[in-house]
């Protein structure tokens, strides 16, 4: 449990009544309306969808994957055994191995530079989850103890035409400062993926020339 975690059930409470004022009229000019047309969600509802959100999956899965690579270090290991025989065949295997090798592991496009850049993805996804969670606790923590949150608590819907703006303001103004946490947030995500896309595109076979065997060549078994 770390704090957002912590923090996730007063948080969620104090956002639902956010999220029931917002719903009723945003004050007109406020700088919370750039991030509602950007988001396209509530405060509260957006916090409730981040909650799923954790690291340790994410950096299970690297693991996971970077685990594979011993298999294809053991199947490069036998391509690479010598071979105790010569020839025109044995001419064409070696080239034949030698593309086959390139594929499994010579570079990031290959089967081996896609898994090791699997790997890393998951790691930075995994920072990025865990440092998201730490921004939006502490934004939770500040706007818990915020005037605002006073206003929004004490707010009845008989309070008069002052009243209820007065709670509208400090909705807004809480749920301003959890939007931009979250919009920061999926910048970050956005950025990640843009940034790792190149190395997680599928790979594709190398083809390399193989001289094919003359016929009549002599195939000799030992050297």
């Amino acid at each position: 449990m770390d704090a957002l975690d912590r923090l996730a059930q007063p948080g969620l409470d104090l956002l639902a009544r956010v999220d029931t004022l917002l719903a009723a009229g945003v004050p007109d000019g406020h700088r919370l309306w750039p991030l509602l047309r950007r988001m396209r969600v509530l405060p509260g509802d957006g916090v409730r969808e981040f909650l799923d959100l954790h690291p340790a999956p994410l950096a299970a899965a690297g693991h996971a994957v970077r685990r594979l690579v011993r298999a294809y270090d053991d199947a490069c290991a036998t391509l690479t055994d010598p071979v105790a025989w010569s020839g025109p065949a044995a001419s064409a295997y070696d080239e034949a191995r030698g593309t086959l090798l390139r594929h499994l592991d010579e570079g990031p496009e290959s089967l081996v530079g896609r898994l090791e850049s699997t790997g890393g993805y998951a790691d930075a996804l995994a920072d990025w989850v865990e440092g998201s969670r730490l921004a939006l606790a502490r934004a939770l923590a500040d706007v818990l103890r915020s005037a605002e949150a006073v206003t929004v608590v004490a707010a009845i819907p008989t309070g008069g035409e002052a009243g209820r703006a007065g709670a509208a303001y400090a909705a807004a103004e809480i749920g301003t400062r959890v939007l931009a946490v979250l919009g920061v947030a999926y910048d970050g995500a956005e950025t990640l993926l843009r940034q790792w896309s190149p190395s997680l595109a599928e790979t594709t076979w190398r083809e390399n020339t193989v001289t094919a065997p003359r016929p009549g060549g002599t195939t000799r078994i030992g050297r």
